[in-house]
Parts: C-alpha cells; sequence; structure tokens
C-alpha cells in the first residue's frame, strides 16, 4: 500500500484529528523545556505507531489479523529495604518530640522537619506538610528566589535626569530623580545618608548647572500598585518594619522625631526631625514641667498620611524623646533630600520638590534607551547616576536583621523582572514560579502574598522550605544563601549562647502575632550538615515556643549517629 493510501486511511479513521500551535510560555523554565522536548520525541512515534497499526489491520483486504502470543518472562521484583534507624536517631526523635509536646504549647500547630543534607535521610517529622503561616521565615524563599532570579551581584541604578534645555547655567525645566528600587540610599551604606545625592550634586554642577528653573521630581513610577503591602496591620504602619516600599527610597523610608523640653516652663517641646527639616504635619500640645510629668509625653498618628499629635508633659531638663516614624511619600522625601543637598551646594531650585506615582505621567518609564543623538531634544537627558552595593549585602540586611522594606523591594524588583509587574503581587507570583517550577514544591505548598511574611495570608510548610534549602544547596548560590543567614551566639541571633549551636547553627527567625519560626541549617557533632525548619501557628505567647526552637538547635548540633542499628 501506497504511503499516500496510508495516510488517507490514517484520516478516514480518525476525521478528528487537527493540528494546532501550542503557545510557548513566556518564560520557559528548564523543566518545561524538558517536557516540551519530550513531547515533540514522543509526537513521531506516536504517529508511527499508529500507521504501523493501521497498515496491519488494514492488510490483507483489510482481514483481521491474529494477535500474536505474549510471552511474559516471570520476574520477582524485591523493594530495598529500608535500614532500620540507629539508636541515636531513634533517641532523637524521642526528644524532639517530647520538646514539642511541652504543656505549655499544647494547643500549638506544629511543622516540623530535619533532615540530613549529607546522608538524605529524614531525621525528623512532624506535620511536615501543614500549611502555616511563616512570618518572617518567607524571606527564605525571597532570598533563594533573589539569588535565582537576580543573581548575588545584582546592582540597583538611581539616575537624575534633566527635563529641559540647559542654558547660561540655567536648567529650564525639572530635574527628575528616578529610581528602581533601590532600598540603600541611607546611611547604612554611606558615611551619611546624604552621600550619593552629594555625589548628583557635583555630576550636576559639573554638567554646568548652576540654577534649576523647575522642581525636583520624584519618580516612583517603575514599581506599580500600592506601596503598602496586602493585609499589613494599620496599628503597624507608623513603625519602621512597616514603611512604604517605593521604587524611590531614601534613609528607609524613616524620619526620626527628636523632642527636646522647651526652656521656658509651660511651653511646648521643641521637635526637630532627621533628616534635618522635613515638614511633618504636627499639632504640639505638649507641656514643659519643671516636676514628674502626668502624664508622660505620647505620640500619636492614626496612619502614615494623617496629622502626628504630641500630647502630655515633658520634664525640663529631662532627657530628650526619640521616635521614629515612617514617611508618608518616599518619592517626595527622597526628593526633598535632594533639594537641600542642590541648594546647599549652591545649586537654586525655583520650585518645592513633587513626585509622580503614575507611570502614565512619567517621563522615563517605558524608554529603552538614553544614548545621545537618539532621541528628540525635547526629551529629558541623563545628567547623573549613582549604582548600588551588591544585592547579597542586602540580602545580608534582609536576613540578619529581618529588614522588611529590603524584603519587600527586592521581591518587588523580582516582580517587574521576571513577569513584567513591579508590584507585591507581581513578585508574589515570580517567587511562586520559583518555587513551583524551579524547586520543585507543590503548588499547595507554599503561597506568597509578599517578600517579608508580615502578611498572615502568606503560608508554607517546613516540608517546602528546606525543600527550597535542599534545591539552592545544589545550585551555585549556596554559600552566597548560607552567608545571609544570622549565626547563633552573635549579634543577630542571640540565641543558644552556651550550647554547640552558638557560632555554629545558622537560621532564619520568624515572630507575628501567634506565629513563631527557625529554619536553617546546623552541624552535628560529626560533622554531619542538617537542614530544619520549625513552624508554629495558634500560639498564646511566642515566648515558649522559641524556647523550643532553641532546645532543638541544641540538641540537633549535639546529634551523632554512631549507635548500632536496632535488629
Amino acid at each position: 500500500m501506497a504511503l499516500a493510501s496510508v495516510w488517507r486511511c490514517v484520516m478516514s479513521r480518525f476525521p478528528k484529528i487537527r493540528f494546532t500551535k501550542v503557545p510557548l510560555p513566556k518564560i520557559p523554565n528548564s523543566q518545561a523545556l524538558l517536557q516540551l522536548a519530550g513531547a515533540k520525541a514522543v509526537f513521531p512515534s506516536l504517529i508511527t505507531v499508529l500507521v504501523l497499526s493501521l497498515w496491519t489491520t488494514g492488510a490483507r483486504n483489510d482481514e483481521p489479523v491474529p494477535p500474536l502470543p505474549v510471552v511474559v518472562a516471570e520476574t520477582t521484583v524485591r523493594p530495598v529495604p529500608t535500614p532500620p534507624p540507629s539508636r541515636d536517631v531513634l533517641r532523637l526523635r524521642e526528644d524532639l518530640s517530647a520538646l514539642l509536646d511541652t504543656p505549655a504549647l499544647r494547643n500549638a500547630e506544629w511543622s516540623v522537619l530535619v533532615v540530613s543534607l549529607d546522608e538524605k535521610d529524614t531525621l525528623f517529622a512532624r506535620d511536615e506538610n501543614r500549611f502555616l503561616a511563616p512570618a518572617s521565615n518567607m524571606k527564605i524563599a525571597t532570598t533563594a528566589a533573589a539569588l535565582h532570579f537576580l543573581g548575588p551581584e545584582f546592582r540597583y541604578q538611581t539616575f537624575v535626569f534633566a527635563d529641559g534645555p540647559i542654558e547660561n547655567g540655567v536648567l529650564r525645566g525639572d530635574l527628575i530623580l528616578y529610581g528602581t528600587g533601590d532600598p540603600g540610599i541611607s546611611d547604612r551604606f554611606y558615611r551619611d545618608g546624604t552621600e550619593v545625592f552629594e555625589s548628583f550634586s557635583k555630576q550636576i554642577a559639573d554638567a554646568g548647572i548652576t540654577r534649576i528653573e523647575g522642581a525636583v521630581v520624584g519618580d516612583a513610577t517603575y514599581f506599580s500598585g500600592p506601596e503598602l503591602g496586602p493585609e499589613w496591620d494599620p496599628r503597624d504602619l507608623n513603625e519602621w518594619f512597616a514603611a512604604s516600599v517605593s521604587a524611590l527610597s531614601f534613609n528607609e523610608n524613616i524620619v526620626t522625631l527628636q523632642i527636646l523640653p522647651s526652656a521656658r516652663l509651660g511651653f511646648p517641646p521643641r521637635i526637630e526631625t532627621i533628616p534635618f527639616g522635613f515638614p511633618l504635619d504636627v499639632s504640639n500640645q505638649a507641656e514643659t514641667v519643671s516636676g514628674r510629668p502626668r502624664p508622660n509625653l505620647w505620640l500619636d498618628r492614626v496612619e502614615p498620611t494623617a496629622r502626628i499629635r504630641v500630647d502630655g508633659e515633658i520634664r525640663q531638663g529631662g532627657s530628650d524623646i526619640w521616635r521614629r516614624l515612617t514617611v508618608p511619600d518616599p518619592a517626595v522625601f527622597a526628593a526633598r533630600a535632594l533639594r537641600e543637598v542642590l541648594i546647599s551646594n549652591g545649586i537654586a531650585v525655583r520650585a518645592p520638590e513633587r513626585a509622580v506615582h503614575d507611570a502614565a505621567e512619567s517621563k522615563i518609564t517605558g524608554r529603552e534607551s538614553w544614548a545621545p543623538h537618539l532621541i528628540d531634544g525635547d526629551e529629558p537627558s541623563l545628567l547623573a547616576h549613582h549604582t548600588s552595593p551588591e544585592l547579597l549585602q542586602y540580602l545580608t540586611v534582609l536576613n540578619h536583621e529581618s529588614h522588611n522594606l529590603f524584603a519587600e523591594s527586592i521581591i518587588k524588583t523580582m516582580g517587574k523582572i521576571v513577569t513584567g509587574e513591579g508590584s507585591f503581587e507581581g513578585g508574589a507570583r515570580a517567587v511562586q514560579v520559583f518555587a513551583t517550577s524551579e524547586a520543585g514544591i507543590e503548588e499547595d505548598q507554599i503561597m506568597a502574598v509578599d517578600g517579608s511574611g508580615l502578611s498572615e495570608s502568606n503560608r508554607t510548610s517546613a516540608g517546602a522550605l528546606v525543600g527550597l534549602l535542599q534545591h539552592v544547596a545544589i545550585s551555585d548560590n549556596w554559600d552566597s544563601f548560607v552567608s545571609t543567614l544570622p549565626e547563633a551566639g552573635r549579634r543577630d541571633l542571640r540565641r543558644m549562647y552556651g550550647t554547640r549551636a552558638a557560632r555554629n547553627l545558622r537560621a532564619k527567625t520568624g515572630t507575628i502575632d501567634g506565629v513563631s519560626a527557625l529554619t536553617g541549617i546546623v552541624t552535628t557533632r560529626d560533622g554531619e550538615t542538617l537542614l530544619f525548619s520549625i513552624l508554629s501557628n495558634e500560639l498564646r505567647s511566642t515566648g515558649p515556643a522559641k524556647r523550643v526552637e532553641d532546645r532543638i538547635g541544641a540538641r540537633l548540633a549535639d546529634f551523632s549517629r554512631n549507635g548500632a542499628p536496632i535488629s
């Protein structure tokens, strides 16, 4: 039978077959590519089998062909027996179970897993797949995803553009300060908080500018969506750990208030800000007194954009009172700081600072090139730029200090680069893609809402967090990842002193209301590397849970598996 006849026979017997183009995902990962390649290899084989089958049944005037006898060889498959645990492993399990069953935590929900990175076995598990709130252990996923998508050497860029012609030293237009998410423009990485802006001022002066006719405009449109995280507790929004997450940040989006007693009794105290001179809407009803304050001075603000109320009494000659507050608009905050630096260096700025948050109003967002002669004369021109420290330094701050602003800035950056959306939602999708498609975590074992763990709807399990550690351990980023984790017995993890865990165990802590967590690595007495995760929810108090975490960490560091197996 000719091939054409065979093909007609195929199509007549299977008239519903249709061939359509299947769109590929935008960002295929290695596993998806392997699956796609496998599908392409299977398809021709399937057609071959189909044609041969029809050839067999259609031969000899379409007479049925009797089936050939099938001979099945008798084989016996015996499973490889799992060696019984040693006495030391059983004793470890008993000890950890006893710690988790402490009466003070009888109502707690636990998800715990301990595995050996070296021996590839599970030493202890209790509800390792239970879906719980991880608190700041969500930063484990954020860090792992950032190292994968961005790399430890990734750096942020911040730019200054002239939006107008420069004539005889005068910029006839605005000066645009454009951020791409750098959270580190502060005195944490520089001699003082304005060092980066001093560099900008010098570059602007080198361009011959002595006066700016317009304003300093803070452009924060590289990121999108809300600047405050989903489900963040409104009671926390004045605190440093809940600062707004903007594409343009300065001083970690915090202003410090210094409240000093007045030199005159009965008068309100003096209020100064750091950075100096930042305008705040303050109602100062407090009073300076000579004796014991009744009531003590207090400060309140309903939310970051509301008026700050200062009331109560402060004793003359007594100590100053300090309070850090989040700023209502980070882009305006940064633009004002740059404006003040420019003026102090002799560059006049005519208009007050302002900010742009809508990408449709931005002169910068969406443009791909700022090369000379490739843009129209009326488009902004690049005057100055700044390059941040490497991402690895930021990840170290993120985990050592559990710094939420760094976590959320980085997750928004991943969202922008991986999904095209620099928002909480876009960043959460990027983390989800990494966890499920790259690290092999089941979709029902991780739900990312933000990068810090501050939102209560974040969910994962001890099994998923250990799975992330196992994935990173076989990647090129393992050493970088471990270096970001605080070490027990040191400044950033002041726990487990006087045990083998001190100067040994490295882990990320986690705490929100009713939640405690500890996930990391520890080396045993025999030099074996263990990965562990301890999550607890429904806690009346996190203190007892943290004591259990410490005792588990110390017990793992003291573990040895030299005992003989039990027969």
